[in-house]
């Protein structure tokens, strides 16, 4: 299955490139996402939570960075998980690229996965529907941490002299704390109920032909009792 998202951001396409492929950036804006551990600087392991109306899944697993193009600003990502609480499974590979849009970088994420376990039974239609909704909060929290301005360097430290033996240095800011898992990506009752009706409505392939069809044969079999009773009645006052 495959699935096209986009959003635009108001920044710079190689500062949104470089943000993109920092994986403690992406964590940090995907709802429900939690980073593990850092293989390497393309390997990584997390869980992620998933909410789909009634059904919350929770997956573990291990995501790599296959490819990279810094000119193109293009990045294959491939990712594997598994259901921590049953025997469901989950892999993707998503391409990513970042283009110039007028005074905008365009983000194009082309994913194509495949699921098996209790979110399969959703089909293609609602799948759709969490992928556009998890993408769309992402986005959010990604426009809102690039389109201020870039972050300036730290001022060198007032009150030292040239020529002095000694220097006052700035002073280091203490390491930010790891973000906290957000809340899992969720698709409202509302939307749910949308996706559902939908869904089956596109697997619901009924011709004119068909619908003519099944109204002739109803009449007619209303017609056909209509004489059976009629010719019981005779039956019963002739006898």
């Amino acid at each position: 299955m495959q699935i096209e998202n986009s959003f635009a951001v108001k920044a710079e396409p190689d500062r949104v490139y470089e943000f993109l492929l920092d994986v403690n950036n992406v964590v940090s804006c995907v709802p429900g996402a939690e980073l593990s551990e850092v293989v390497d600087p393309n390997t990584f392991k997390g869980k992620v939570r998933i909410k789909v109306g009634p059904v919350t899944v929770n997956y573990n697993g291990t995501a790599r960075i296959t490819s990279r193009d810094a000119e193109t600003r293009t990045a294959t990502l491939e990712a594997e998980g598994r259901e921590t609480t049953g025997s469901g499974t989950a892999q993707a590979t998503t391409i990513m690229a970042v283009a110039a849009d007028g005074e905008t970088s365009k983000v194009t994420l082309t994913t194509d996965f495949t699921v098996v376990g209790r979110i399969a039974q959703f089909g293609r239609g609602i799948m759709e529907d969490v992928s556009r909704h998890l993408v769309g909060q992402a986005a959010e929290c990604i426009q809102s941490k690039l389109e201020g301005p870039p972050p300036s360097a730290t001022p060198a430290a007032e009150g030292s002299s040239t020529g002095s033996n000694s220097a006052t240095s700035a002073p280091r800011s203490a390491p930010s704390p790891a973000p906290a898992p957000s809340e899992p990506a969720s698709l409202d009752a509302l939307a749910l109920g949308r996706a559902v009706a939908r869904e089956r409505i596109s697997r619901m392939k009924v011709r004119p032909q068909m619908i003519a069809a099944a109204f002739a044969g109803l009449i007619s079999l209303l017609l056909l009792r209509r004489v059976r009773r009629s010719r019981r009645r005779r039956r019963e006052a002739n006898g």
